[in-house]
């Protein structure tokens, strides 16, 4: 060892190695102790205990992805281990079914008496329900607004995506579901929609077409949650207008086309 903490150390395995000269040399050079160490000549062996023993755990180490692997190619007819659901079995009620969570075992439940909605209330039963004093109106709702050709042009438009594909663009019932119903052989049930130009719908107040439409008639089914109560409003005010095409009179007219029309009799 050296003062400044560092040892020197000569390895035999050099071929030119000689213990004595060795020695010599270092104590020549001033060295207090010179000590040789012998190594032995056998590799280290690991203990053989701990080699069974790893052995062992690898072995043990490898059931496991070795069973997950077995388990997820081989066909079987039970469920597979599902540790993390997704949601694909969720905890939830559904509709008309029986549960114990409660004493009549209904799932459905009804509103908690005293329940008031958050938003609107809907008082407006001639706006919502197309009533007035429990009789279908006769007049558009107030709530409705002014009766505009933007309001017309908006049922215009709700008509024909939503009504047209039975009762046809023109409201004669000639719709293109209609018509492709009567050409299948297997349509001897399918009953052809009510013409709106008919004296049974042209003489139906407006609430009451506000409400087949809000509530279906029929076969016709309600179209509330597709269309909102304003939308259909626009819609009453477009079929009335397709009604009021057919059966206008010469009253309808304005003055000057009037005065131009009844020249043109005359003549």
């Amino acid at each position: 060892a050296t003062t400044d903490g560092f040892f020197l150390v000569i390895d035999a395995s050099d071929p030119q190695f000689e213990e004595g000269g060795i020695r010599q040399l270092l104590k020549s050079s001033g060295a207090e102790s010179v000590e040789a160490v012998y190594a032995p000549n056998e590799p280290v062996r690991v203990p053989r205990r701990l080699a069974f023993g790893t052995a062992i755990v690898l072995l043990l180490s490898a059931i496991p992805p070795l069973a997950i692997a077995i388990d997820r190619l081989t066909p079987s007819s039970t469920p597979r281990v599902h540790p993390v659901p997704d949601m694909d079995d969720q905890p939830k009620l559904k509709t008309q079914a029986a549960t114990l969570l409660f004493a009549d075992r209904r799932t459905m439940r009804a509103p908690v008496p005293g329940t008031v909605p958050q938003s609107n209330l809907k008082e407006d039963d001639h706006f919502y329900r197309g009533q007035v004093e429990g009789k279908f109106a006769d007049s558009f709702p107030e709530e409705l607004g002014p009766i505009t050709m933007e309001l017309m042009e908006r049922g215009r438009k709700r008509f024909n995506i939503y009504c047209a594909p039975c009762h046809g663009l023109a409201g004669d019932g000639d719709g293109i579901v209609s018509l492709r119903a009567l050409q299948r052989e297997d349509s001897a049930g399918w009953v052809k929609p009510l013409s709106l130009h008919s004296d049974v719908v042209r003489d139906q107040p407006v609430g009451k077409l506000f409400n087949t439409i809000t509530n279906g008639v029929r076969t016709m089914p309600s179209y509330a949650t597709q269309i909102s109560p304003r939308d259909r409003w626009a819609i009453v005010l477009y079929v009335k207008a397709l009604q009021r095409s057919r059966n206008g009179t010469i009253s309808d007219l304005p003055e000057e086309m009037r005065s131009s029309l009844q020249a043109g009799e005359e003549k």
